[in-house]
């Protein structure tokens, strides 16, 4: 159980479920400030139809509503080094990093948790649909929200024991319909504000267009399975595995669609094959994971003998696995049931039943895609 009264931060990103959790929380009787942290500068030259300056102005007038103390705080130098520069670096490798599980990790339950108790906070509250449970031993776990369909617990799945101690989720234990509920009974500014969607830092912007100022183009061929040509492309680090928009290839005859398979980095083809279930490059039982981390007391051997489940990736269903560890911290994962385009820099996320109990990143070999098999 949470104390009777804390000193928390909450984050107000100048969105509902933000907004809420500052309310629900001095609800309870907690002394809470909210913060606005601004990761961008100048985002008009890059974002273009960025919601920065509206967010800050929503998160303000949302502090002022609830009469609780409102602070800016810059992180815009750290963010640009913790957060976009290994996306960017990520993407021009030829892997595909998650940059939301990033920013948890690095700013939200790092830099800013850390600023939290440099201000004489005992914990940071963000909006995240997931919940903090205190286990027997007193030691706090993180389990799925309640709410399934908007459970975020994924997207949490890389930060430590030490940085969940400090952290409060006042939304894991209600529903998206009762926030809204909520927040129009109190009156909230953003009672009606439509949620942000996309990468944490783009808001509409698309992935490809960002990268194009940090990353030249470099046209290559797209190429089929067999190796015929039938398309060309305009560099590698636009295109994800899995991905069936915009790859710039008509469909066939019985309007079958493409789909991307692989990324050759040595030859710069892009491979693509139709929708198969059957497809070995795009399908499959089992592949390898590396740099494990566990959000328990756990080892890996231990986790190994439980019955798991994993998310492949956001919003995918929890299928049972088993776990294989190999040498170098490289861990063999096998899926009761076959995974989709399972990705290279993507977040592998561990569970037994509705408790997150590990996370591991998926590996790449020599061209640029999953060790997937069959």
């Amino acid at each position: 159980m949470t104390p009777a009264k804390e000193r928390i931060l909450v984050a107000l990103s100048g969105g509902v479920d933000s907004a809420v959790s500052a309310a629900v929380l001095k609800a309870a009787g907690h002394e809470i400030e909210g913060a606005y942290v601004r990761t961008w500068e100048h985002e008009e030259d890059l974002l273009g139809d960025c919601p920065g300056a509206k967010d800050l102005a929503d998160a303000r007038a949302v502090a002022e509503m609830l009469s609780i103390p409102f602070r800016t705080i810059n992180f815009v130098d750290f963010y640009h080094r913790e957060v976009v520069s290994p996306m960017v670096e990520g993407y021009a490798n030829g892997i595909t990093p998650n940059p939301d599980i990033l920013c948890n990790r690095r700013m939200k339950f790092g830099a800013l948790l850390e600023y939290a108790y440099e201000q004489n906070f005992q914990a940071l509250a963000t909006g995240h649909y997931c919940q903090r449970k205190v286990g027997e031993n007193g030691e706090p776990e993180l389990w799925e929200g309640l709410d399934k369909d908007k459970d975020q617990s994924y997207f949490l799945a890389r930060i430590s024991n030490e940085q969940l101690e400090g952290a409060r989720f006042p939304l894991g234990g209600i529903t998206k319909k009762e926030v809204r509920k909520l927040a129009r009974q109190l009156k909230l500014p953003v009672a009606d504000k439509k949620d942000s969607q996309g990468i944490c830092f783009l808001g509409k912007v698309k992935i490809p267009n960002f990268l194009s100022h940090f990353i030249e183009d470099s046209p290559g061929d797209i190429v089929s399975a067999s190796g015929k040509k039938i398309g060309t492309h305009q560099g590698l680090h636009r295109y994800t595995l899995g991905q069936r928009r915009g790859i710039g290839v008509p469909s066939n005859q019985d309007n079958e669609f493409y789909v991307v398979t692989g990324k050759n980095e040595e030859t710069n083809e892009l491979i693509v094959a139709f929708e198969n279930v059957q497809d070995p490059t795009l399908w499959g039982y089992s592949c390898r994971v590396e740099n494990p981390l566990i959000l328990s007391k756990h080892t890996l051997e231990e986790l190994s003998q439980l019955p798991l489940l994993a998310k492949a990736r956001y919003r995918d269903p929890s299928t049972p696995i088993s776990l294989n560890l190999l040498d170098d911290g490289i861990v063999e994962v096998a899926f009761e049931k076959a995974q989709r385009a399972i990705t290279p820099g993507q977040v592998l996320a561990i569970y037994h039943d509705e408790r997150l109990l590990a996370s591991a990143i998926y590996s790449a070999n020599e061209m640029g895609r999953a060790l997937l098999s069959t």
